[in-house]
């Protein structure tokens, strides 16, 4: 790597990150059936049909891995609950679940490594989506109750704790894309869920309030819209994207209301009565997460709101072709600075890329990872030399895993995971990093 620790400020935080079904095996410790086991058994969905089943096996091998976090030397590991491990029919606890994650919590703490929870990354429990899942206003309700029941077990040890990863996407990419669970394409339904999402979010932040807990925060996903052309068609459609992508949720958190261009399409599908639900959107935050990875190019076209094109881009790109764009991250700290946070403290809570990494000698020499990370720690280097508070950056992945619609094609990891023996294999990137993070 081209920095070190003591390049950044004292105290900033060095972590990675993992989401529940994407590494645990989900067909283990009692686990409810979620919505995504369904997308997955749903030809045409994932490639090869592939599902969470055993993944990387996380679940019975925690211990390896966080002895792999221990020793790269990061500070934390930003790690989330399954809904459904908790509570298979989406209510009723499950003992051998919290069981699961006190284990994972005190195992954590006794090798040093601080616990950064996200309750909610996608795995809905299927007794719930047979409801209407996020469609359904109840759901902020449900999400309380198992925000108190999981964190009632594990709150007190926790280092950060943010509700939903990616509203973006449990919202907009799999309900009105459906390229995620539960692979709807209805408008309403997607007006629905998106409102949905951030009513459960700060129903989430009460109840953890309520525990006794501090350090919360949300995690927000982001796209860096840029018009393809210097035409005002373009202008505005980027603008579009650029609101229903990054600035609904962002909004709606900090600023009680949604975009108008966003509005225009979803307003009448709203529920009845959404204007009234901020007070409870907006509930004080101690953090705000930033997950990052690529650009866009954005173009008109003669379809239906929202009335654009994605146009491929010139840069290099990644394995999962999103182009290499580290000034949008650098963008995007400075807008949230000037526009949204203000002083709250700022995490780079994902960054990282897919590579398609083999193994040679025992090796992974990707060289193309370690750029990546290079490029995008310059770019927060930059932008707290500029004045913006950030306070941690998480790289994604700590392991190649369950790439959801993808399958296990596509390898994000630092850590190379073989899927048929479940060997872990710590890529160059992993021993870059461990080196740069030496104290």
């Amino acid at each position: 790597m081209n920095f070190k620790r003591s390049d950044f400020p004292d105290g900033f935080l060095f972590g990675t990150a993992t989401s529940a079904y994407q590494i645990e095996g989900h067909s283990f410790g009692g686990a409810g059936q979620t919505h995504w086991d369904t997308f997955a058994a749903t030809p045409g969905n994932v490639v090869r049909n592939e599902n969470g089943d055993v993944a990387c096996d996380h679940y019975h091998r925690f211990e390896e891995d966080l002895d792999l976090i221990a020793a790269a030397g990061f500070d934390a590991y930003r790690f989330s609950t399954s809904w459904a491990r908790v509570m298979p029919d989406g209510v009723t606890p499950n003992p051998d679940g919290l069981d699961f994650y006190d284990r994972l919590t005190d195992a954590m703490l006794e090798r040093g490594i601080k616990p950064c929870a996200t309750l909610y990354h996608w795995e809905l429990p299927s007794a719930l989506a047979d409801k209407g899942g996020w469609t359904n206003p109840d759901i902020a309700n449900w999400f309380g109750d198992f925000t108190q029941t999981i964190m009632g077990r594990i709150g007190d040890r926790m280092h950060s704790v943010a509700p939903i990863n990616e509203p973006w996407c449990v919202g907009w990419l799999s309900h009105f894309l459906g390229h995620h669970a539960p692979g709807l394409r209805d408008i309403r339904a997607t007006a629905r869920a998106m409102h949905h999402i951030l009513v459960a979010h700060g129903t989430a932040i009460q109840t953890m309030r309520s525990l006794g807990m501090d350090n919360l925060g949300a995690v927000f996903n982001f796209e860096w819209a840029m018009p393809a052309d210097d035409t005002v068609a373009a202008r505005t459609a980027a603008d579009l994207y650029d609101g229903y992508y990054n600035r609904f949720f962002i909004d709606g958190v900090f600023k009680g209301h949604y975009p108008d261009n966003v509005l225009q399409g979803l307003e009448a599908h709203l529920p009845n009565g959404w204007q009234d639900d901020f007070a409870t959107i907006q509930q004080p935050l101690d953090w705000v997460g930033l997950n990052y990875y690529t650009r866009k190019l954005i173009g008109p076209d003669d379809s239906a709101w929202p009335s654009h094109s994605e146009v491929e881009g010139p840069l290099p790109k990644t394995q999962m072709e999103w182009e290499i764009y580290p000034d949008g991250l650098y963008e995007f700290i400075m807008r949230l600075t000037r526009e949204y946070t203000g002083k709250l403290p700022l995490f780079i809570t994902e960054n990282g890329m897919a590579n398609p990494d083999v193994i040679k000698d025992g090796a992974v020499d990707d060289i193309g990872r370690i750029a990546f990370l290079n490029a995008h720690f310059d770019a927060v280097r930059r932008a707290i030399n500029d004045g913006a508070k950030v306070e941690g950056y998480f790289a994604w992945s700590l392991l190649d895993n369950y790439e959801w619609s993808l399958g296990y094609e596509k390898r994000f990891g630092l850590v190379h995971v073989d899927f048929d023996t479940l060997d872990r294999t710590p890529k160059a990137s992993y021993h870059a990093l461990k080196s740069a993070l030496q104290r």
